[in-house]
């Protein structure tokens, strides 16, 4: 903390500058317009192993500007679903709410954290669960996670992996949980928009960031933000919202962008053979069934 920089201190700053991220990450990009959309009002964070307990820094200083629980790589929804429930019992003499947020990677969301995330959307627990998604277990060494998508190349599929990539968001959708929806660094209106509204809706709440990784991805940091927007473009990373798990609404629809564009600026797919028509055809499917979704939800 800088005592003589009380910009640092403002409540929009929830990561404050002298953090150990990456340049161009994602996840550190996403923190920061999560602070932004959250400026007004309170909450707390719990944080699994992942980068993002990492960039805290070393005990007992912080980088970050809200209350911070570090739990271990499975149990933040359960850690988070405690502190909702003291949270309802202790409301504080304002009575203002005390929001919970759960702020994780994909490894210990699609993978190891699936349980308890799974059992706490069951319960419907009154927290707002958020998954950056960077396709790699980034903190440990890049190994892949069943985030990471076909071909791709990790520490642990050198060859490029051949499973495809699980659909958390559809999963998260057959709980019935009040909200659930996907996000972009690339398109902050929408991003904050979706982040206010889930503020106001009781219950559990998630949230899917696409989050790039200079470091596993192959990829220049300058062009974090670029990539991201060329996935939502090629509908690779659709940006949709489902209310109760059968309202479904598309908030930018892909405008033809070949995805071609989007896998060659990443090295983890070059030396790959990539079927790309394959590819077009799977996100044809894909995009043309979140339309029919929501058709249906209209």
């Amino acid at each position: 903390m800088n005592a003589a920089n009380p910009e640092y201190m403002s409540p929009d700053c929830l990561l404050r500058p002298g953090n150990t991220n990456c340049g161009g990450c994602g996840m550190s990009t996403g923190l920061t317009m999560l602070g932004r959309a959250l400026a007004s009002e309170r909450y707390s964070m719990v944080i699994p192993a992942c980068c993002g307990i990492v960039a805290a820094g070393a005990f007992p200083t912080t980088a970050y500007n809200v209350p911070v629980i570090a739990s271990t790589f499975a149990s933040s929804p359960a850690v988070a679903s405690g502190v909702a429930a003291v949270n309802e019992l202790n409301p504080g003499k304002d009575h203002r709410p005390n929001h919970v947020i759960c702020w994780a990677g994909d490894g210990g969301t699609y993978d190891i954290g699936m349980a308890t995330l799974s059992a706490a959307a069951e319960r419907n627990e009154d927290l707002i669960y958020i998954c950056y998604d960077n396709e790699i277990y980034g903190n440990t060494g890049g190994q892949r996670s069943s985030a990471t998508p076909a071909t791709a190349r990790t520490t642990t599929t050198p060859g490029g992996k051949g499973e495809t990539k699980k659909e958390i968001i559809q999963i998260l959708a057959a709980h019935h949980i009040p909200y659930a929806a996907t996000l972009s660094i690339a398109h902050p209106e929408d991003f904050q928009a979706k982040i206010q509204k889930a503020i106001g809706i009781k219950g559990f709440r998630f949230f899917l960031i696409h989050a790039p990784c200079p470091t596993g991805w192959k990829t220049e940091p300058a062009e974090s933000v670029e990539l991201v927007r060329l996935a939502v473009r090629s509908g690779v990373f659709p940006l949709y919202e489902v209310f109760n798990g059968v309202d479904y609404r598309i908030n930018v629809e892909p405008d033809g962008t070949d995805p071609a564009v989007y896998y060659a600026k990443q090295k983890r797919f070059s030396g790959q053979e990539i079927n790309l028509e394959r590819v077009k055809t799977s996100l044809k499917r894909k995009n043309r069934r979140l339309r029919e979704l929501a058709a249906l939800s209209r």
